[in-house]
């Protein structure tokens, strides 16, 4: 008869990622954004795809066309109404009127504006759009230059997203290291390390990004500004992470186990990145959680002020360029769909960064699971412990005590007396 070998889950133990993830599913705030951020990046990078329309599409008789409403017949099928402009004649201002004789058929994976799915494959197919071709369809409005809204959010969401992860990787690189070596040799190398982070981060990091920005060749392409952009937001986001992590060197370099490593002659470039960086990973998580956000309205910001990208590139601190004139807004409220945009997908990464962080280090105080037993079977169980005497750490059993034992005599509980 064979033996048959135990299963993990059986012999009562569970592989490292079996154990982040049953941590992360716990965190319902985490799952959320997740559920928010994943299709959010298939959309960005798919953008050509799911956008009714390219970017730079414009109809310049349709400027701040106010969204039209999907609407579903059996007669049309899905469908939107066109519109009737009139002009004032003192003030010149354009308004829209729904014209329910218009009716503009709407279908999936029609074929629209020409583009290259990811720079290589040529296609036409466009998830959603109108079936005529060059009908108007501005799901949520159009601009100041009557380009579909929705088509330029998804298109440069692929920019202001990207630009976070970028930037990101380069920051981590440089804080990891520059970080570690400071708190791993410690001494004049920390110190000078240390005086070079003081004074990045005395420097207003707004006016420094926009005099570093300002200084960029105006004669430099979108692609080369994108780029551009993301060194100058790496050169400066490193400090904190930088500073975070000499920290934890400087209290882990004495402990056991780095010693022992040291001891066995394990070198000094191993002993950082195998033994004392996977030590704290749930720290470095959070940080890097909070730093991509971080990236992406730095980029918003500085393009939301002429400083970053430029058109014809197109983000979605690019976008908001165009709301910045209160009369603007008051008119065409939509402008302001990108920093709706912006805040849900920044508000979706620092709950998914915790998640992460909670989830790096399942058998600490902070991956254990909260507010999963309702109050009311907590009291049943705090009952049932009192009545059984094992909540005030007492025996079940009483114990017999002589009746002519004085009251101030020590009861030996050991041998029952």
């Amino acid at each position: 008869m064979f033996l048959r070998r135990p299963t993990t889950k059986e012999a009562g133990t569970l592989p490292q990622w079996r154990l982040m993830w049953r941590q992360f599913r716990r965190h319902r705030l985490a799952m959320a954004g997740a559920a928010i951020l994943i299709p959010v990046y298939f959309v960005a990078i798919f953008a050509e795809f799911f956008a009714p329309m390219s970017a730079s599409a414009a109809n310049t008789s349709m400027t701040y066309a106010p969204p039209q409403v999907l609407r579903l017949s059996g007669e049309h099928g899905p469908h939107v109404y066109g519109y009737t402009t009139e002009r004032d004649p003192r003030t010149y201002a354009q308004t829209y009127t729904e014209d329910p004789s218009q009716v503009i058929e709407v279908g999936l994976f029609v074929r629209g504006d020409a583009y290259r799915l990811l720079g290589l494959i040529p296609s036409d197919i466009h998830l959603i759009g109108p079936v005529q071709k060059g009908a108007p369809f501005f799901l949520l409005g159009s601009d100041q230059n009557g380009r579909d809204l929705l088509s330029r959010l998804i298109h440069g969401a692929r920019v202001s997203l990207s630009i976070g992860l970028v930037g990101v990787a380069a920051s981590f690189l440089l804080g990891m290291l520059i970080g570690g070596i400071s708190g791993y040799f410690g001494g004049a190398v920390d110190n000078i390390v240390q005086r070079i982070i003081e004074f990045l981060m005395a420097i207003p990091t707004l006016p420094l990004w926009m005099a570093l920005s300002a200084a960029l060749p105006t004669d430099w392409g979108p692609l080369t500004r994108y780029f551009a952009i993301t060194v100058l937001l790496s050169l400066i986001g490193w400090t904190g992470l930088a500073r975070d992590v000499r920290g934890r060197f400087l209290s882990l370099r004495e402990e056991d186990f780095v010693t022992a490593a040291r001891l066995d002659g394990v070198g000094r470039l191993s002993i950082i990145f195998r033994h004392m960086i996977p030590s704290f990973a749930s720290h470095i998580i959070a940080s890097l959680s909070l730093a991509i956000p971080s990236m992406i309205l730095g980029e918003t910001s500085l393009s939301f002020l002429g400083l970053g990208l430029q058109a014809p590139a197109v983000s979605w601190g690019v976008l908001l360029e165009g709301a910045q004139n209160v009369r603007v807004v008051a008119d065409a409220p939509w402008l302001l769909a990108p920093g709706v945009a912006v805040v849900v997908v920044v508000v979706a990464m620092n709950f998914f960064g915790d998640g992460l962080r909670d989830a790096a280090d399942p058998y600490g105080s902070a991956g254990r699971p909260r507010g999963r037993t309702p109050f009311w079977r907590r009291r049943a169980r705090r009952s049932a412990l009192v009545s059984t005497g094992t909540a005030t750490g007492t025996a079940s059993t009483p114990i017999d005590t002589p009746a002519d034992t004085p009251i101030d005599t020590p009861i030996d509980t050991a041998n029952g007396r």
